[in-house]
């Protein structure tokens, strides 16, 4: 009832301090006024595995390959490629005229750097320098791979949308250690960030790039074909919490708002000005990881007990409340209805939760009363509902747990700790990936073996099998060895599938051109 209140509230006056900073609602009508989910802790989209970094990404940065809505790689930044020696050289040229905000030339050496960079932080990318022999610049416009042996998928590597994206940035600021934040933010993507102008927990701003150079051909689609700007300015506010972004939504101090609550969208959708739209049918993923180097989740029979814990329906319903059309269960370890996805162990997941036995299987399993500390973000729209849901659960399951809520970006700086929880440690955290982001063993960050992400999950096992994945040759092998992965998926229990669910974003009938898939901003245009 507060949110509607809200919304109801700001259909007669103007949400005085709710809403943008006083500069935001004196701009021009050349500025794009943005809501995003929550706020951008950290600026740097290489360092950072949170969504919001990767939109930013796009806005700054630019990629050799785009992704269309098809998930198909199509060339961006290059012009094109020649693929020679059955498949193990690979040259991809530069299109002319690209540079970097700061007016220096788009050169193959920062390119590789930046794919050099990018590679320690993405298993797909990963999986591509395991099977090259020589990346190198041969002039200014040549990205040359020498290969061991072939990677057909290449360009799906270099162009994919999922966090992180392969983002191109100058070679100075690409050899920074890809586990620290680079020192400033310069790229050649339609957008420049407008560093002086930000605050941190309240605003971002970006200008047109003057310099940038859309492709000329092909169909602008999700992140590949032309990138035209026609907003000078776009501003992300971010805002207390989702209800005081649809009311500034409704009230007309912002254009466009990311993630609508699910339960304001009657109310939303009775308004002629405002649109109700879901961008991404492949919706949102969500998960519980748990810390396997500290007591108790360091037993794997401790964490296949849990399972029978986990009611992904009760998880769904407090992010996407009770309508079926906007949510999925019960879901295994890659997005449902696409390819690799299979129904292998579902069953765990399937009928009513029995905590007696949870509890006596924990105790089997040596579970002794360890505290379990729960990270939840309190500023995020779906990972709060999550985490709450997951501290109920836990403590059903008769787990002596704790529950520190704390804001997105102290989660992110937290959940980087290996040590103890009596020292500052933790035991699990929620979050949300878009289901691009599960579509594969080559991408899937946090389906990975050997312990490169928080949680630090080691399994030779399904390294061993996504090795094999990325040599397969048809896609029923393919889908074969996923099903294996998910079999011992199961059994290892990495973390922990939640559900998947379609988020709405809502924006005024005043703009146009929003386009399918993630948040860009490239085309969007007044009405």
């Amino acid at each position: 009832m507060l949110r509607r209140s809200l919304l109801q509230a700001a259909a007669a006056a103007p949400l005085a301090g709710l809403a943008a900073p006083r500069s935001a609602r004196a701009a021009s009508a050349t500025t794009l006024r943005f809501v995003p989910v929550i706020d951008l802790a950290f600026v740097d989209p290489i360092y950072s595995t949170a969504q919001v970094s990767r939109n930013h990404g796009f806005m700054v940065f630019d990629t050799l390959y785009g992704m269309n809505s098809k998930l198909e790689a199509t060339p961006q930044m290059v012009e094109g490629h020649r693929v020679e020696d059955d498949g193990r050289r690979w040259d991809l040229t530069l299109r002319e005229g690209l540079t970097w905000h700061d007016g220096e030339k788009v050169t193959a050496r920062d390119c590789v750097a930046s794919i050099r960079r990018w590679s320690k932080r993405d298993p797909f990318g990963d999986a591509l320098m395991a099977a090259t022999d020589e990346l190198s610049a041969p002039n200014d416009r040549t990205i040359r791979f020498r290969l061991k042996r072939p990677f057909p998928l290449l360009p799906q590597a270099l162009g994919k949308a999922a966090v992180p994206a392969c983002f191109m940035m100058p070679e100075r600021l690409a050899n920074t250690d890809p586990f620290k934040v680079m020192p400033e933010v310069i790229g050649s993507g339609p957008f420049r960030f407008v560093a002086n102008e930000r605050v941190p927990g309240a605003r971002n701003v970006y200008q047109r790039f003057e310099g940038y150079k859309p492709r000329e051909n092909g169909v602008s689609d999700w992140t590949s074909g032309p990138k035209v700007v026609h907003y000078d300015r776009v501003e992300w506010t971010t805002m207390p919490d989702a209800a005081t972004g649809a009311a500034a939504l409704q009230s007309g101090e912002q254009d466009w708002q990311e993630t609508t609550p699910h339960d304001l969208l009657p109310l939303l959708r009775r308004n002629r000005n405002i649109s109700v739209d879901v961008l991404d049918p492949l919706g949102f993923t969500c998960l519980m990881r748990v810390n396997h180097l500290q007591p108790p989740f360091n037993n794997p029979a401790i964490r296949r007990a849990l399972l029978g814990a986990i009611d992904q329906r009760d998880f769904m319903t407090a992010v996407a409340g009770d309508d079926a059309e906007f949510q999925h269960t019960p879901i295994g370890f890659f997005c449902p209805n696409t390819p690799m996805a299979s129904d292998v162990g579902l069953d765990i997941f399937r009928g009513p939760r029995d905590f007696a036995k949870v509890k006596r299987d924990l105790a089997a399993a040596g579970y002794n009363g360890e505290k379990v500390v729960v990270l939840i973000p309190a500023d995020s729209l779906a990972q709060k509902p999550l985490g709450d849901v997951a501290f109920g659960t836990l403590q059903q399951a008769g787990m002596n747990v704790e529950y520190v809520g704390i804001d997105f970006g102290s989660v992110l700086t937290r959940r980087n700790r290996k040590t103890p929880v009596e020292d500052g440690g933790w035991s699990a955290f929620v979050a949300n990936w878009q289901g691009m982001d599960w579509l594969n063993p080559a991408a899937h960050l946090t389906l990975r073996g050997n312990a490169s992400y928080p949680g630090w999950s080691e399994s030779p096992r399904t390294e061993a099998l996504r090795q094999t994945w990325l040599e397969a040759t048809t896609v029923q092998e393919q889908q074969a060895i996923c099903a294996e992965i998910q079999r011992l998926s199961f059994e290892e229990v990495p973390y922990y599938p939640l559900g998947q669910y379609k988020q709405p974003t809502a924006y005024r009938k005043a703009i146009t051109g929003i386009g399918r898939g993630t948040a860009t901003f490239w085309n969007v245009r007044p009405a």
